[in-house]
């Protein structure tokens, strides 16, 4: 986490030079600072940093950060530490930006006490957000994961379906379908009702083959027409994956773009350690030097191919899974 420290006074910079010796952080004082102005500041840095510590009281921290407060998924991580280091306060976003997480360190290095008002992190039970962030998952809903969190602080039982089985059930979570509500880990489109939150596995690997100069639409177009047919949600890609004479094929970037996938590539040396394994093309070895690239793309990303080479318009694509280790 790329994290700012703002002080008001020496009370403030004593307490960012104690958190500089333990952790990564830049320091912003108004002792040190020209024209300092704390609204103008906060603004930039809720920007450019994903957290920010305010050795300051909570009623300046809430005047600075109020105009520029987006929402749960794009404010960072804001917390407050008195100056005497008495208290530690998760202020802003404390379970996707870290607050909360970020509260317990600094109070640990300043040896002071952490305070923590979110009810599921008083309950010692796991949030679904939390769980979100832990494993790298996308949450679907943010209402509905609100909806979820207050049956867990209800008491009330959550059914916890991963079809990966690769997160184990957490406290307040049951394997119960008949469950008050249901959180399900997948990758899958699905169509849920009111009480059930979806969380995706980001572990889609697209291996794509095309012509030079292919169409930026037609490839799009195709590529979501075919995820929604074999029931993919398009936010489970994280890789598409091709030959590095693509490398620069502007039909691939901007669909790895928009699916917010890593665009990666592979030389033509390895893919022929793999491409005997797949159906080849005189075709394809005579422009690009190899008899396939979309399938030996997949494998080379260390995916399992779930959907085999399809041919479409001019282009070729397989649908692979990446295998992930309990």
């Amino acid at each position: 986490m790329r994290t700012a420290l703002i002080s008001l006074n020496s009370y403030g910079d004593q307490i960012g030079e104690k958190l500089k010796k333990a952790m990564a952080i830049d320091i912003y004082s108004k002792n040190h600072i020209e024209n300092f102005k704390i609204k103008d500041l906060t603004g930039r840095l809720m920007k450019e940093y994903d957290a920010l510590i305010f050795a300051a009281s909570t009623g300046i921290a809430v005047r600075a950060i109020a105009p520029f407060i987006k929402s749960k998924t794009e404010d960072p991580a804001v917390i407050v530490v008195d100056v005497l280091s008495k208290f530690t306060i998760s202020l802003l976003s404390g379970h996707i930006g870290g607050a909360n997480a970020l509260t317990l360190k600094v109070s640990t290095i300043l040896a002071s006490t952490p305070v923590i008002t979110t009810a599921t992190d008083n309950l010692k039970i796991k949030a679904p957000d939390i769980i979100a962030k832990e494993n790298g998952l996308i949450i679907d809903n943010l209402k509905k994961m609100k909806d979820i969190s207050a049956l867990l602080v209800a008491s009330k039982k959550v059914a916890f379906i991963d079809e990966e089985n690769l997160i184990d059930i957490q406290e307040g979570y049951t394997s119960d379908l008949n469950a008050a509500g249901k959180v399900y880990v997948t990758n899958k489109l699905m169509t849920l009702k009111d009480n059930e939150l979806k969380l995706i596995r980001k572990n889609i690997v697209l291996g794509i083959g095309c012509r030079k100069n292919y169409d930026v639409d037609n490839m799009r177009n195709i590529v979501l027409e075919k995820l929604k047919e074999f029931d993919i949600d398009k936010r489970a890609v994280r890789i598409i994956a091709s030959i590095d004479v693509k490398a620069e094929e502007k039909a691939i970037i901007s669909l790895s773009d928009y699916l917010n996938a890593q665009f990666v590539t592979f030389t033509k040396e390895d893919i022929k350690t793999v491409e005997d394994m797949y159906e080849g093309s005189e075709f394809v070895e005579k422009n690009v030097g190899v008899k396939s690239v979309c399938e030996p793309s997949v494998k080379l990303s260390g995916g399992e191919i779930l959907f085999p080479k399809m041919k479409i318009n001019g282009m070729t694509l397989c649908i692979g899974k990446l295998e992930e280790k309990l």
